[in-house]
């Protein structure tokens, strides 16, 4: 195991090497979705992003436990201190209960998930499965003197805060610029100053979503709920903490400020930040009318989008770019992912069938090298801030040896068993374990494919050309293609 991996912090902004609190132990938590909608594609980004972090982490040997919550209550719109709650008004739209909103969306989130080849969290918590939870951090925070109570809701004192710690130490904002740039705002006369923000807020007549509590009947704040959750099952300190870049401020820096009012400590040794989406060089979202599903995206059925990707093209593509860049959706890109993509699960494929055999030749070092270096890179690109694009580079170059170690010009005795062994265990573990990404044709497939191919050779054989072409234009249809090589006949992903 190549064990040198370095990731960029962004409390630090700088790579550091990764150095577990208790190793082979490994805590990830990640902030999930708000479910009130559909799960946008950022979130697909941001989730795809962090399964492969986990997968990685797994793949070195490590034993996570990946936390990814469920936003189900105190989000309210447009991320303020008051305002109505996104599932509560909702559920108000739609004349429903909170929690069928919540199941609705969140049932669909977990298939999106499913369809991208997500692996599960290990713990997929709540916000209102920790009610107690939250009102007991927020009587230490009293305790604590870092927040106050008024009519009913708590809030967290930021400027107290600020004087003897440092809030912004994770987004790099200055509360001296942060109070300038912030006006009173009508409704939030409750706070001391624009800058705090709500650990509890008290529940208005119309707030369907209410819990009660010693200030009275409320809900959470947001930002509460994430502090709890990670800290519940991941410790007071635990190794990384990952989201979209949009939830750095303010969402992580009061998640960071509430641990250390609570506890005294940092609640994170590694910040993890997914960088967002544009649309044809333009941010993507829904006003701009550039924005679409995920469904949308594999179905094709967006006036943007000239054809459907299959969700295995779709993975690909988003792993071409490093998660910290900024990702640019756009059809010819697309439509290249999907070419790359086929030519890789091609190679999966192929790989599956090679079988060692000791053939005459003798051992051609350079080739050798070739294949133990791009291996080696794999891991390389991996250990580099969980580099998915140079990795991808890297399966491309033992693509090469494996198409040509299945169409006979390389020699397995020119590679030797050892070299064999290796080259074919790092192109599947990387493709499947580590980037996810996996055949679309099913397994239970395959046989019926081969029979087909059988047909063919007879056909072939018969110069029954009718029936050539018929099974030919059969495959095509279903993006399949008939390779006749030297070798013999085979069959491949169309690309």
């Amino acid at each position: 195991m190549i064990n040198d991996l370095k990731i960029h912090n962004s409390l630090t902004r700088k790579k550091e090497l990764f150095k577990p609190i208790n190793p082979p132990f490994v805590g990830l938590y990640v902030c999930g979705p708000t479910v009130y909608s559909d799960v946008h594609m950022g979130n697909v980004r941001t989730f795809m992003s962090f399964d492969v972090v986990n997968r990685y982490l797994k793949h070195l040997g490590y034993k996570v436990r990946y936390v990814r919550n469920i936003t189900d209550v105190g989000h309210l719109v447009n991320d303020a201190d008051d305002g109505e709650d996104k599932i509560g008004k909702k559920a108000k739209l739609e004349n429903l209960e909170p929690m069928e909103i919540v199941q609705r969306y969140a049932n669909g989130f977990h298939q999106v998930m499913d369809m991208f080849n997500t692996l599960p969290p290990d713990i997929e918590p709540s916000a209102t499965g920790h009610i107690v939870e939250q009102i007991e951090i927020t009587k230490k925070l009293l305790e604590n003197g870092w927040a106050y109570e008024k009519n009913g809701s708590v809030y967290f004192n930021v400027e107290k805060y600020n004087k003897s710690h440092e809030y912004g130490i994770l987004s790099g904002r200055k509360i001296e610029d942060l109070q300038s740039n912030t006006r009173a705002l009508d409704g939030q006369d409750d706070k001391e100053s624009p800058l705090d923000f709500a650990l509890w807020k008290k529940a208005s007549d119309e707030h369907i979503m209410r819990w009660p509590s010693p200030w009275g009947a409320g809900f959470p704040g947001w930002h509460l709920e994430c502090t709890v959750m990670s800290t519940k099952y991941l410790g007071e300190t635990f190794d990384i903490h990952g989201g979209g870049l949009d939830l750095k401020f303010p969402h992580h820096e009061c998640e960071i400020a509430q641990s250390v009012g609570a506890t005294g400590k940092s609640p994170v040794n590694y910040w993890i930040h997914t960088n967002m989406l544009t649309v044809n060089g333009q941010k993507m979202s829904k006003s701009l009318g550039n924005s679409f599903l995920p469904t949308e995206l594999v179905t094709g059925n967006h006036a943007m989008l000239d054809q459907g990707y299959s969700p295995m093209s779709v993975r690909f593509f988003m792993l071409q770019t490093h998660y910290s860049s900024t990702l640019d959706f756009s059809n010819e890109a697309l439509k290249a992912a999907q070419k790359g993509y086929r030519k890789l699960a091609n190679g999966l494929k192929t790989v599956k069938k090679l079988n060692f055999a000791q053939d005459e030749g003798s051992k051609n070092e350079q080739v050798i090298n070739e294949i133990k270096q791009a291996c080696d890179n794999c891991y390389r690109s991996m250990n580099d801030d969980f580099n998915t694009a140079k990795t991808i580079a890297q399966l491309f170059e033992l693509l090469k040896k494996i198409n040509s170690l299945h169409a006979g010009q390389l020699k397995y005795s020119e590679i030797g068993k050892e070299v064999f062994t290796k080259l074919v265990n790092t192109y599947q573990s990387f493709m499947v374990d580590v980037l996810g990404l996996k055949e679309e044709t099913p397994a239970e497939v395959h046989p019926i494919i081969e029979a087909l191919l059988d047909v063919y050779k007879k056909a072939k054989a018969e110069k029954n050309y009718a029936q050539v072409d018929e099974i030919r234009a059969v495959l095509k249809s279903n993006k399949l293609l008939i390779k006749d090589m030297k070798t013999g006949v085979d069959w491949a992903y169309e690309e």
